[in-house]
């Protein structure tokens, strides 16, 4: 039998050597593009309780919700945070 899938899951809580990829790529970008760590911590919680979020992905726009909220000038496909400035 396998495991549930989790439905609300960031992809850091999911297994793969995929994610990790993106997880390097979100490292990569110039700082001045990336959001502030509050503020990512702050989207990701909003990311996290929506019920839009699938396995690491909105299901609004099909972006990976860490790769969205980690970008400054980003703003939820929802309306429910908005680009930091």
């Amino acid at each position: 039998m396998t495991a549930p899938r989790c439905r609300r899951c960031l992809l850091n809580e999911l297994d793969g050597e995929y994610f990790k990829s993106v997880y390097k790529y979100i490292d990569s970008l110039p700082q001045e593009l990336k959001a502030s760590p509050e503020i990512y911590s702050r989207r990701l919680g909003v990311c996290r309780a929506c019920p839009e979020l699938k396995n690491g992905m909105c299901a609004q726009c099909g972006c990976f919700a860490e790769v969205r909220a980690a970008k400054r000038h980003m703003a939820c496909p929802m309306g429910r945070w908005e680009r930091e400035i």
